[in-house]
């Protein structure tokens, strides 16, 4: 079906894709790759000892590093064996179960107002199409009324970037900054991968 969640299907399609898609990032966190430059892109955002909210963490690899960097993080995926191995692998951030489309972490006990809140590794663009404003509404009320939202993705997965901005504006979102990857390369029209900075 063309609404629903793009990692759902595939789950259900490939029970074994997620202990593939674990191995993988293990592997390349083993090999040395580089796989920091979401987390350092936020933690130059943020002043010291910042909430972030990582949303859609997976197995943790940017709420760990951020953690790491002295922040206070939550992690919600909606995975509940990627949040399995982000608490195993990465101790120390709040790692929850959580659909992003019903993301209500007051109600959770946890406060709101996170300087910053993060949505990489394409989570955008697998959650159902029906949900994506509002999923972008509530990342927004997650913020601190100065605090930013980041959300990166590639194109080419079914969410046109032009599209995506403007559920963005919908959702209450304000532009603030366009860029083709997370080391601030300038976004262009031909830039195959869009890292959007936005404001409440």
């Amino acid at each position: 079906m063309a609404d629903e969640n793009a990692w759902l299907r595939r789950r259900a399609e490939e029970p074994e894709h997620v202990n593939w898609y674990v191995q993988r990032f293990r592997d390349l966190a083993a090999s040395g790759a580089d796989l920091a430059g979401e987390a350092r892109l936020i933690d130059a955002m943020v002043p010291r000892c910042a909430r972030i909210l990582d949303a859609g963490s997976g197995t943790g690899r940017v709420g760990a590093r951020l953690h790491a960097a002295g922040h206070e993080v939550v992690g919600v995926d909606l995975d509940p064996d990627l949040v399995a191995v982000a608490e195993q692998d990465h101790p120390g951030p709040t790692w929850l179960t959580g659909d992003l489309a019903e993301l209500d972490l007051p109600a959770a006990g946890i406060k709101d107002g996170f300087d910053a809140v993060v949505c990489a590794g394409n989570v955008i663009a697998f959650v159902a199409p029906s949900t994506r404003v509002e999923i972008l509404r509530r990342l927004g009320a997650h913020a601190a009324p100065d605090g930013r939202v980041v959300i990166g993705f590639g194109a080419g997965r079914g969410y046109a970037f032009e599209d995506f901005l403007a559920d963005a504006a919908a959702a209450g979102l304000h532009q603030d900054v366009l860029l083709s990857t997370w080391d601030l390369r300038p976004f262009t029209p031909d830039s195959n991968f869009l890292v959007a900075v936005f404001s409440r």
